[in-house]
């Protein structure tokens, strides 16, 4: 059959199945008789799916919720520490703490510790220590602004010791990164508590605003006529015959993961970005960004440290909220160090391996795609987050800036300006617009001449998108960004 070369109009089709000379279809030699000319061609009706699921959504269902709002701006307040603490102080004399942090016209500390009370004072440099009772305390008169070089001094005499030099010497070289914190404080019988100062309890106040993000998909009224029927099955569970709405269906998908990317990689417009913002586009804090400003960022992360960086992040977790359990979202390379780190150790060793979440069952956690470990008083789950994995997104790169990121599990209690009242919600949520005559959380109409729609005198169908959201990263000091140094 290689040397059969059929003239156009001498092929001749055979009532059986045969392979003759007469019925043989070049579909390849170009010269006018190729089969394409004559009938339609044979087509699998299958599309391949070479890329898997293609999506990317889903890392805010996991760990979050969404919640209507009704204003251009979510705003929530944050308790500060309970705790009387400051770092960065000075010992200046024998009996002398000194709160410089700052030259002419800059803030200086305002000092709210009294005279009466007790203090730890610490040296993070050689682990020294000392018990110190207040005797003088005076606080900044003004904030530094204007001139100010007055700052706050603390007049101080130890409990077991002379002064501040001595057994333990703060006072050789004047070391200037001394921590100061009260554990409590003492008077003699029949005294009054009139030096003490009415500490007043402080909050840090957080907004953040919603974006406008857009999206639509055409297509003229004369292709929606074509008959060209393809099998499907999308990403969104849907399978069936389609031609033009299969094309719908994916812009649909991609954009609802922009509903995602966007409060995930979102800014704020700042800087010498004026010509944004003088086109009324402000953008929006999206999680990357919160954690970088308000988080912990951890560079570099390496099996090859072992147990040593990891450690390192516990600790500081500790100086945190100590959340007991926490979500780690991690690109492969990242994903691997932590298996090989948790290899490298035995499970007695490493302080065993729970489950947690999972009501301690390994099967339902490796389900979802989720492993789990425990070191010290913490529970991780891990798990490979595809967003940063996939090539059209940030993965596909030998170096990327974002490595992963540790999410605390749980909710947070924070004050709600709108609602005046303490409410607990996810540490990450996403808030929409919406009100009884418009809900902006996810929006689709159709406009045209074409598909059920007869709006204007375009020969199309258009479809839109809409939504209106932001993102809420409450208590960002308990999470952890995995970075790269790019």
């Amino acid at each position: 059959m290689a040397n059969v070369t059929p003239q156009f109009g001498s092929i001749k089709p055979s009532q059986k199945q045969q392979a003759l000379e007469t019925n043989y279809l070049n579909f390849t030699d170009g010269s006018g008789n190729d089969f394409a000319q004559q009938f339609l061609p044979e087509i699998y009706e299958q599309e391949v799916e070479r890329y898997g699921n293609r999506t990317l959504s889903g890392f805010l269902r996991m760990v979050g919720a969404e919640m209507p709002m009704s204003s251009d701006q979510v705003v929530w307040s944050e308790q500060n520490r309970l705790h009387i603490a400051y770092n960065n102080v000075t010992c200046t004399n024998a009996t002398t703490l000194t709160f410089v942090t700052g030259g002419t016209g800059s803030a200086f500390v305002n000092n709210v510790i009294s005279v009466g009370q007790t203090l730890v004072v610490m040296s993070p440099t050689t682990g020294k220590e000392l018990k110190v009772y207040v005797t003088a305390s005076t606080a900044n008169p003004t904030t530094g602004v204007g001139g100010a070089t007055n700052p706050a001094v603390l007049t101080v005499k130890p409990y077991t010791q002379a002064d501040l030099g001595g057994t333990v010497d703060f006072v050789t070289g004047t070391p200037t990164n001394l921590k100061i914190f009260v554990y409590g404080s003492e008077f003699a019988k029949g005294t009054t508590d009139a030096t003490l100062n009415s500490v007043v309890p402080s909050f840090t106040q957080y907004s953040n605003s919603p974006i406008i993000v857009k999206e639509r998909y055409q297509i003229s009224g004369s292709d929606t006529a074509q008959i060209g029927w393809v099998e499907v099955a999308t990403e969104d569970g849907t399978s069936g015959y389609l031609w033009y709405l299969k094309a719908e269906s994916e812009t649909r998908l991609r954009f609802e993961d922009y509903l995602e990317m966007s409060v995930i990689e979102g800014e704020l417009v700042s800087g010498g970005s004026t010509l944004l913002s003088g086109n009324n586009i402000k953008g929006t804090q999206g999680l990357f960004s919160a954690v970088k400003e308000r988080g912990n960022v951890v560079n570099n992360f390496s099996a090859a440290s072992g147990l040593n960086d990891f450690d390192s992040i516990l600790k500081n977790l500790d100086t945190q909220g100590a959340i007991e359990e926490n979500m780690l979202f991690l690109n492969r390379a990242t994903s691997l160090d932590f298996d090989d780190m948790l290899a490298s150790l035995s499970a007695g060793a490493a302080g065993g391996v729970a489950y947690g979440l999972f009501e301690n069952s390994e099967q339902m956690a490796l389900n979802l795609g989720f492993s789990g470990f425990r070191r010290g008083s913490y529970d991780f789950y891990k798990t490979d987050w595809k967003y940063l994995n996939d090539a059209s997104t940030r993965g596909g790169m030998a170096t990327s800036s974002i490595d992963g990121i540790l999410v605390p599990a749980g909710t947070s209690t924070v004050y709600d300006q709108q609602l005046g009242t303490n409410i607990r919600r996810p540490f990450l949520h996403v808030r929409y617009r919406a009100n009884q005559a418009d809900d902006r959380r996810m929006k689709s109409w159709i406009t045209g001449s074409v598909g059920g729609a007869y709006t204007s005198d375009l020969d199309a169908m258009q479809v839109h998108f809409l939504s209106e959201r932001c993102l809420v990263t409450q208590a960002a000091n308990n999470f952890v960004l995995f970075t790269a140094s790019v």
